[in-house]
Order: C-alpha cells, then sequence, then structure tokens
C-alpha cells in the first residue's frame, strides 16, 4: 500500500476521532456543571448517588464502560445494536468525562473564599447572581489547567472506542498495520495525536493568558 494511502484512510480516521472528541466535551462540559450540583446537594439521597455514580466512573476502565454501554441494551432487553456503537460511545464518553469534570468544579468552586458569597449578599446579589457573575469567573481561571490536562487526556482515550470495533483513527491504524505488516500506521497515527494535543494546549494556553485580568 502506497504512503500516500495510508495517510488519507488515517486521515479519514481522524475525522471520526475529531468527531468523538468534540462530542464529548460538548456534553461533558455541562454536564459535569449538574453532576458537581447532584453531588453538592443538601438531599442526602441524590447526594450519595452521585457520589455512587463519581465513584464508579473514575474507579472502572473507560474500556470497560464502552463495553457494557454498548453491549447492555441486547443482553437486558434484546436491542438490536448494530447501528448504536456511536451512541453508546457518546453515552460512555460524556458520562465518563462529566465525572471527572464535575470533581474539577467542586475543588475550584469550594476554593472560593466564603467571604465572597457574605459580600454578595450585601449588595443583594441572588445565589444564582453569585455564581454566575461573581464564583464563575474566577473558578474558570482556577480551574482550567486542570480541565486542559482532562481534554489532553480525552484526545487520547479517543483509541479506547476500537474495543466496540468502532472505526476511527487508531483502529484504523491498527488494521493497516495487521494488513500490511507494518508498524508505519502507528507512527503516523502517534504523529497526528501529538499534532492535536499540541493544538489544545495552545489553544487552552491563550485562553489560561486572557484570563489573567482575574489575578
Amino acid at each position: 500500500m502506497a504512503f500516500s494511502v495510508i495517510i488519507r484512510q488515517i486521515t479519514e480516521g481522524f475525522g471520526q476521532t475529531l468527531l468523538i472528541f468534540a462530542l464529548t466535551l460538548l456534553f461533558s462540559l455541562p454536564l459535569g456543571m449538574i453532576v458537581y450540583f447532584g453531588r453538592s446537594s443538601k438531599f442526602k439521597p441524590l447526594s450519595w448517588f452521585v457520589k455512587i455514580y463519581i465513584s464508579i466512573m473514575r474507579g472502572t476502565p473507560l474500556t470497560l464502560q464502552l463495553l457494557i454501554w454498548y453491549f447492555g441494551p441486547f443482553y437486558l432487553w434484546g436491542m438490536n445494536i448494530g447501528g448504536y456503537k456511536f451512541t453508546a460511545i457518546m453515552i460512555g464518553c460524556s458520562l465518563n468525562y462529566a465525572a471527572y469534570f464535575a470533581e474539577i468544579y467542586r475543588s475550584g468552586i469550594e476554593s472560593i473564599p466564603k467571604g465572597q458569597y457574605e459580600a454578595s449578599q450585601l449588595l443583594g446579589y441572588t445565589k444564582t447572581q453569585t455564581f454566575f457573575k461573581i464564583v464563575l469567573p474566577q473558578v474558570v481561571k482556577i480551574i482550567l489547567p486542570s480541565v486542559t490536562n482532562e481534554v489532553i487526556t480525552l484526545v487520547k482515550d479517543t483509541s479506547l472506542v476500537y474495543s466496540i470495533s468502532y472505526i476511527e483513527m487508531f483502529a484504523m491504524a491498527k488494521q493497516i498495520a495487521a494488513a500490511q505488516t507494518t508498524v508505519m500506521p502507528f507512527f503516523i497515527a502517534g504523529v497526528y495525536y501529538y499534532i492535536f494535543n499540541y493544538v489544545v494546549a495552545v489553544v487552552m494556553e491563550r485562553i489560561e493568558k486572557k484570563l489573567d485580568y482575574y489575578r
């Protein structure tokens, strides 16, 4: 197989990798905030339920979670899962990363001094106004390095979807390598992953610099 053909096929796989990455971020970032609110709820059954959910998501491999989300509907309800792969990937990745983001949000929000909440009450702010106008802008600055680490990890974790035979960049490289008995596709995929992560790191660093006015 010509080198140009390998590049073309891996680039096609990269398109799927990019799609999984973008949609997982789109769903998991806001969902993580909802999970955080559930964890910090004063309604104990809800709080404990969310804590157990976070513990399971963080304590078991993402690969295992993807397998459960994919094959679970078939074994539980006899559901036809022929076209269910991408849905299972989105559910598995989004719920997994939402748990991590929820803990990142919690660390940032709980680092805000209580005096700021008291001062906002004296100024007549509601709890919602306090959160969105005073707390959240500071939290974004605090948690950005941790969020960057998770985003970079997500780039690499997209390769785990090969466990349910979904064809993205790593699975494509694996197929080509097996068919051609060469490791070249893995090196090419590695370059793609590195460049992707480098771009993510640069973008997040620029965002962090733009938030320097919170110092």
